[in-house]
């Protein structure tokens, strides 16, 4: 699916804390505009060690807990008790420590023995909690997603088939032949607000490739994540925004306005 893109919006912020921060104030603003103007929240996670402190900052916010739905971007094919579940990581973080309604929160499903099958479970799922067809794709209010050094996001990893995956809401993603479940291009494409988190002097070489004017998007699948709005917005430490191309335009740093 081509999208023409709005350049995104590049925030560098001195370390790690103060990007957590910064997330922190993007995320807050988001669910409380969107409570506000449809009378409920949507929110899909990313795993990783990056977003881990801004969900536990979430725990302490002041939010209508009843009016905020959690989703995942991606999940690794393991049970939900398993110390590498995104799903896990989120819980323990902040779900488990607000009064969430059981039915607010939906986790991706890795019951059944074939990946494929919990994919179309979970695509069945968005459809019915978005009330979208099969040729929509649901409207997140925020997409929460991280970068490897290798440029993958959610469970999109280079050279893989889940890249090319534009009829579908969920996929198979795979990583050195282990399947992950993932949302797929489009349907992270079509959030209200793309927020990227990355920290790191080991994310400078993929870096450089997903802002260079010409690469290979399949080599480098963050280069994938376009909008057509203001709303992509990459957060970044000094030590990762030192691959980004010097052409680039920077908010850097991050005042408060």
């Amino acid at each position: 699916m081509t999208v023409e893109a709005a350049p995104p919006i590049i925030e560098v912020l001195s370390d790690k804390s103060s990007l957590v921060d910064r997330a922190y104030e993007h995320v807050l603003q988001m669910l409380q505009q969107a409570i506000t103007d449809r009378g409920q929240a949507t929110i899909a996670l990313s795993g990783g060690s990056t977003p881990k402190p801004l969900y536990e900052r979430l725990a302490q916010a002041d939010l209508p807990w009843d009016k905020v739905h959690i989703f995942w971007g991606d999940e690794r094919y393991v049970a939900p008790d398993h110390p590498d579940s995104n799903y896990l990581m989120s819980r323990l973080a902040w779900l488990d420590r607000v009064d969430f309604p059981a039915a607010n929160i939906h986790p991706i499903p890795t019951a059944d023995t074939d990946p494929v099958v919990s994919a179309q479970q979970y695509a069945q799922e968005l459809q019915q909690f978005f009330q979208c067809s099969p040729q929509e794709f649901p409207q997140f209010d925020v997409m929460l997603l991280g970068m490897g050094d290798d440029g993958h996001t959610a469970s999109l990893f280079p050279g893989t088939a889940a890249l090319k995956v534009s009829d579908r809401l969920v996929t198979v993603g795979e990583k050195a032949g282990e399947p992950r479940i993932t949302l797929t291009v489009p349907v992270i494409n079509h959030a209200r607000l793309i927020l990227f988190m990355v920290a790191g002097a080991n994310k400078q070489t993929a870096l450089s490739q997903i802002f260079a004017p010409v690469a290979d998007d399949l080599a480098y699948p963050s280069r994938l994540i376009r909008s057509p709005a203001n709303n992509l917005i990459w957060l970044l430490d000094q030590a990762a925004a030192g691959g980004i191309p010097n052409n680039i335009e920077l908010l850097y740093p991050y005042r408060p306005s």
